[in-house]
């Protein structure tokens, strides 16, 4: 599937079954812990990318085959940002009127000042757009924007957007470890919180590879604080290990493909997904997604992740792949287990 991934585990959705609207990498930020890598180069132009019905095609396809028991939400969520794809709007309204499952969108939030992307969201029963700084500063050194967006536009379209909208707003803040989790950092994230009152405030930290090598998570004493400054609706999120689902009749390969592009796998969970799915074939399968040359591998945190090799992390030999010896050290007997 080009456009349609999962379901996979969310930390803040439970089962979500993601469409992506836009190629890799379309975004109008570069943030320093994008889990999809630099991005290069930035783009403030909304396009229709793709064709709503191609697109349409495809969720049908997933959704009957998955069926809806197996599924908390249906998720927009871009290789990039989501608010670039022009036609989001008629495509949020198609997916509702094909099923009764609720429609969130994830976005950085830049676009809210615009009325027009405001009114395309309203039709979603949750948006979770992103606040990570509380001044033009640490917006610039975290979000790292597109010229044409500024911090007062974020702000603005965040207060604006939750004058109009019904549904679920629900705001995340990235913290990351000696840049944005100082106590005056926090209250001026705060502070423009109180303005836009949102439903719930959801405070992550990077859990996938972080586009700069430098990037550290806060500790556990640092985000409790965090949550007692933000206020009542903020809690922590927790990690959670991702599992591709799939029809075991299809192609696996090109379902964890479809999940890596967009959200990079822990080699451990590639390994798992595998021995759930194709149990006998978890070498046959691993080969196969190490030498076809769409597979890269990041190390962040002492672990190795399996990112897209269309990624961009600039600390990291660009022609990286899953070492041959990783397959070699493997028991088969435990990957099949």
């Amino acid at each position: 599937m080009k456009h349609v991934f999962g379901p996979v585990q969310s930390r803040r959705l439970g089962r979500s079954l993601g469409i992506d609207p836009v190629p890799l990498k379309t975004c109008n930020f570069s943030c320093i812990y994008c889990q999809l890598g630099r991005t290069r180069p930035l783009t403030n132009k909304r396009k229709a990318f793709f064709g709503v019905s191609s697109i349409l095609a495809e969720f049908a396809t997933t959704l009957g085959s998955h069926g809806s028991d197996f599924i908390d939400w249906i998720t927009f969520v871009g290789s990039g940002e989501t608010t670039l794809f022009s036609r989001l709007g008629s495509l949020i309204r198609f997916v509702k009127s094909m099923t009764e499952l609720p429609v969130a969108v994830i976005t950085n939030g830049s676009l809210l000042y615009l009325p027009r992307v405001r009114d395309e969201l309203s039709a979603a029963d949750a948006v979770l757009p992103s606040l990570d700084a509380g001044s033009d500063t640490m917006y610039a050194r975290i979000n790292r924007p597109h010229c044409d967006y500024s911090f007062a536009q974020h702000v603005a379209g965040l207060i604006e957007f939750r004058k109009q909208y019904s549904g679920k707003l629900w705001v995340e803040v990235m913290l990351l470890n000696g840049v944005n989790d100082s106590p005056n950092a926090l209250w001026d994230i705060a502070s423009v919180l109180d303005r836009v009152e949102p439903d719930e405030i959801h405070i992550s930290t990077p859990n996938r590879p972080p586009a700069e090598e430098w990037v550290d998570v806060p500790s556990r004493e640092v985000l409790e604080h965090a949550a007692s400054i933000l206020g009542s609706v903020a809690r922590v999120l927790e990690p959670v290990e991702v599992e591709v689902e799939a029809d075991v009749e299809g192609d696996l390969t090109d379902a964890i493909l479809a999940v890596i592009s967009r959200h990079p796998l822990q080699e451990i969970e590639v390994v798992r997904s595998l021995a759930h799915w194709v149990p006998g074939r978890v070498l046959e399968t691993l080969a196969k997604l190490a030498h076809n040359g769409r597979i890269r591998v990041i190390e962040r945190y002492g672990k190795r992740f399996w990112c897209s090799a269309d990624t961009l992390f600039p600390d990291q030999n660009t022609n990286a792949r899953p070492r041959s010896l990783f397959l070699a050290r493997q028991n088969r007997s435990d990957l099949s287990a």
